[in-house]
């Protein structure tokens, strides 16, 4: 399947792409929130192990992640210039290249996965944080394996088929956990084995979808093509170092509420679950708007995105509006669904009730982002990433904890470096699709 996204309303493509995409990650969401809730009925310490592990795991996917962006805006324009056996050839090298950087990843994180864990000296979660993180790192090509495969089928505008193998692994997943949590009592190495054989379903299926394309003409077509694999990571360092920055900010926000206690972490970990399902449409939007863009850029048809990207802004701050205030009126109701613990429900209220009001913020970021990646010029990623992730956080969260300031003002931090690299982002963003018309 093709979708030729140069032609035909803008809208309509936007909304027939980014409904498969939103309803899929919501499900993947869903996903990770089953996990959340079978640790909640281990221990607290189970939901800080999760908490803590994400941050680490993600630090390592989020690099294969970037790249599998740029494959994405690649093939995306290949397939926009009308060039299907070039798009077939960059395809058959980035799936090589993902390979590769599978294997590289496992070797590099479980090296160092057990140092990250110390660092934050709280001995109460680190051998359940082991016990969880060191299952799942030998998995990292199932991982690896998907976004590569969902990257490609998004170059074509597929994003029906990612929803369809996550809904059905959402549901694969409860019943795993609750066979190996609460039957065979495996603790959170049955979490995480749910999640390897969960996340290999979905690789496999992905990849048979790719199969049905005109994208894939089979291994005996494969050259290997040093210049495509220099333009993948030249394309693919910045949207990775930003999503790489992501994940070691999460690590590093967990540093700082460490010190809080085992019920602050636990209620970060909890309040990022709810607030990721609040935040797909906003995911969504960004898949849709780079598929988009990169068709439309490939094509020259450059007078098709500055609306792409408009309509994605404003269906943003709706949905986002939707979160904020539902998190005011339910979000009581959403973190007792996850724990049963009095003080960690109190501060994932907290952190829901002051750190949604960052969606409005990450849509600009989102959508931007699309954007940059689509017409590749991604190259401003990076230092946007580096502020927002490590130097404003240090620098405010370390005065922050000078002062003896409570939680509260962690939060409100990340909120205020949320809206600055955002407006930063539209300021520049603004200047470069000026270029371009």
């Amino acid at each position: 399947m093709h979708t030729d996204l140069t032609t035909g309303s803008i809208k309509d493509h936007l909304i027939k792409l980014s409904i498969p995409a939103i309803t899929g990650y919501f499900f993947h969401t869903i996903y990770n929130v089953t996990d959340t809730y079978f640790a909640g009925m281990i221990s607290t310490e189970a939901l800080a192990a999760l908490s803590l592990s994400a941050s680490i795991f993600f630090m390592l996917l989020a690099i294969a992640i970037g790249m599998s962006e740029a494959l994405t805006s690649l093939v995306g324009n290949a397939l926009g210039k009308k060039e299907t056996k070039q798009a077939q050839h960059i395809s058959l090298n980035g799936i090589v290249f993902g390979a590769i950087l599978s294997v590289m990843l496992t070797i590099f994180g479980v090296m160092l996965t057990p140092y990250l864990i110390n660092l934050l000296g709280d001995p109460t979660y680190t051998a359940t944080t082991l016990e969880y993180i060191n299952i799942i790192l030998f998995a990292t090509i199932f991982f690896i394996g998907s976004f590569f495969f969902n990257s490609l089928l998004n170059a074509t505008g597929d994003t029906v088929s990612f929803r369809n193998v996550l809904i059905f692994t959402a549901f694969l997943n409860v019943i795993l956990n609750y066979i190996l949590v609460v039957h065979f009592h495996m603790g959170v190495q049955g979490i995480a084995l749910s999640t390897i054989f969960s996340e290999f379903i979905t690789m496999a299926y992905l990849f048979y979808k790719l199969q049905k394309t005109k994208l894939y003409s089979g291994f005996h077509e494969f050259k290997f093509d040093t210049k495509i694999i220099k333009e993948l990571m030249k394309q693919g360092f910045p949207p990775s170092m930003n999503m790489f920055l992501m994940a070691f900010g999460m690590y590093l926000i967990t540093y700082y509420v460490a010190p809080y206690g085992k019920e602050a972490v636990a209620a970060f970990g909890i309040g990022m679950r709810i607030e990721q399902i609040f935040l797909m449409p906003v995911v969504g939007l960004g898949i849709a708007t780079l598929a988009i863009v990169s068709q439309n850029n490939g094509a020259k048809e450059y007078k098709r995105i500055k609306p792409t990207v408009d309509f994605a802004i404003k269906l943003g701050f709706f949905m986002s509006t939707l979160g904020v205030v539902s998190f005011f009126v339910f979000g009581s109701f959403y973190a007792s669904l996850l724990t049963s613990d009095a003080l960690v429900i109190k501060e994932t209220i907290l952190y829901l009730r002051i750190g949604g009001f960052g969606f409005f913020g990450f849509v600009l970021i989102f959508v931007y982002i699309s954007m940059l990646q689509g017409i590749s010029k991604p190259g401003v990623i990076f230092p946007v990433s580096l502020y927002r992730q490590i130097i404003a956080p240090v620098i405010l969260f370390s005065l922050f904890s000078t002062l003896e300031l409570g939680i509260y003002s962690i939060w409100i931090g990340l909120v205020g470096i949320i809206f600055s690299s955002a407006i930063y982002l539209w300021w520049y963003s603004t200047k470069r699709l000026e270029e371009l018309l």
